[in-house]
Parts: structure tokens; sequence; C-alpha cells
């Protein structure tokens, strides 16, 4: 039963491509756009929990195909609390790249992406001017964190900002309130892990509820048989991502799991 737990834990939000952003200066956090994207709309992309700027890359070339400037931040996910995450390298580095420009700024953001979104917005809301696609973020914060939180593995994968990710009276999410920005959210119903998916009510993508994806005030709502863990690179997710952008909602999809808009 404890190596369950563990497996469990280890597998919650996927730490196999864990950002190695600690030490580096904050130049080296992101891709910056090159000189030529100062006239382009610009969009920030920031990437999960125990992830890296590597696994937004195929989201970054689409939206750069797209005519975007892109700049792709990595951030030390598990190494700080989810405000120093956001005062000492999402703010400046979302200032270093686009916040002297001209064109609005969109976001499209996975999991815990998308509440440094919200709580940039907090912050400093002239940085956050143009539309956001939140792609699997729990809003309502995570179930699953509230049942793993207390083993020492979950603290050792996750760090400071995973145990700030849960439902509880410490929950991050849950104190940010509506959305007062123009957002899109797409979810997944589709889970590879059985296990986890148990502790998690309703359907889910593995990590994260549908109910929990959903926020107040969004703009739009798109359930999508897409796993949390790749869904950024999913080719419908990426087309509804770019739609959303350009028309502030999503395209009717034949991939909509219209049983989790319910």
């Amino acid at each position: 039963m404890k190596l369950s737990w563990i497996f469990l834990a280890s597998q919650l939000l996927f730490p196999a491509s864990l950002a190695a952003a600690e030490n580096a200066t904050l130049e080296e956090t992101l891709n910056a756009p090159g000189a030529e994207s100062s006239e382009k709309e610009q969009v920030v992309l920031l990437h999960g929990l125990a992830r890296s700027s590597g696994s937004m890359e195929v989201m970054a070339d689409a939206l750069k195909e797209a005519g975007y400037g892109v700049c792709n931040i990595a951030y030390p996910s598990t190494d700080h609390s989810l405000e120093v995450l956001l005062e000492k390298t999402v703010l400046p580095a979302v200032k270093l790249c686009f916040g002297d420009g001209n064109q609005p700024v969109h976001f499209v953001t996975h999991s815990m992406g998308g509440i440094l979104v919200r709580m940039l917005y907090k912050a400093a809301p002239e940085l956050v001017t143009g539309r956001t696609v939140m792609l699997g973020t729990p809003n309502k914060g995570s179930e699953a964190v509230d049942e793993l939180k207390d083993l020492t593995v979950f603290s050792w994968l996750n760090g400071p900002a995973g145990h700030q990710m849960g439902t509880g009276d410490d929950s991050v999410p849950r104190s940010l309130g509506p959305a007062e920005f123009e957002v899109g959210i797409i979810a997944g119903t589709k889970s590879y892990n059985p296990l986890l998916s148990s502790l998690i009510p309703g359907k889910d993508d593995g990590k994260v509820s549908l109910e929990s994806a959903k926020l107040e005030g969004m703009a739009d709502f798109l359930a999508a048989s897409v796993n949390h863990t790749f869904m950024m690179k999913d080719p419908e997710v990426i087309r509804q991502s770019l739609h959303f952008l350009k028309h502030g909602k999503f395209a009717p999809s034949e991939q909509a799991d219209q049983t989790g808009t319910d």
C-alpha cells in the first residue's frame, strides 16, 4: 500500500523534466523573442509544476508560425513558493520580454502556469493586456494534492508551490477570485492513471478534474479528450488555443467531450 501511494505521488505532476533554472540569470530563464517581433502581438508561455519550458516548445513553434512573438519562460517551479516564483522570476521575465511593447500581451499556460497568470494580474494587471488560454489549470485547487501532500516524496518532487495547489484553507488558486481578464479554458477528460483518478471526483485528465479547471468569469470552456501531461502538444488543443487568441472563443470541435461540459 505504501508503494502505491509513493507511485501516485511520483505521478502527480509528472516531474520527468524538472526545470533547472534556479541558478540561471533572468535572461537565461526565457527564450526571448527576436527584435522583429516588436510589432507583432505577443504571447507568453508558462509551463506547469515540475516541467520545463521545453514542454511548451511545440506550442511555441505553432504560435511563431501563426505570426506571434513568443516568450517561453522557464522558472524553477519546485524550488519556491508561488509568491516567490512570481516576484523573482515570472513578473520580471514578462517585463523583460514584452513590458515596453505596444501590442497586446497574451498568455498560453499549462497547469500551475495558469495560477501564476492569475497572480500576475493581481500584482501587475498592466502586463496582462490580451487573452489567456489555460490548459488543465486547477483553478479551484487539486483534490489529489489534498490526498498526497503529507507524503515526503510529494514534497521532494513538487516543492513548496505544490503544497499551495490543494483545495484547503492554504489554497492559492481558491484565494484569487473570479477572472477579471479574458480567459478561455481547455480541460482534459482522458486519464492514463486510474489510481490517481480515483482520488479525483468526476471526470478528470489524470491530474485535474473538470470542475476544478473551471473559473468564474471565464469567457469560454472546452472539455477535450486529452491527457494532462501532454495536452499542450496536442494538435487540436494547439488549434483551439490559436482560435481563442484570435477570436476570444473556441471553435466547434469533433474532439470536444460534450459530456464533460454539463
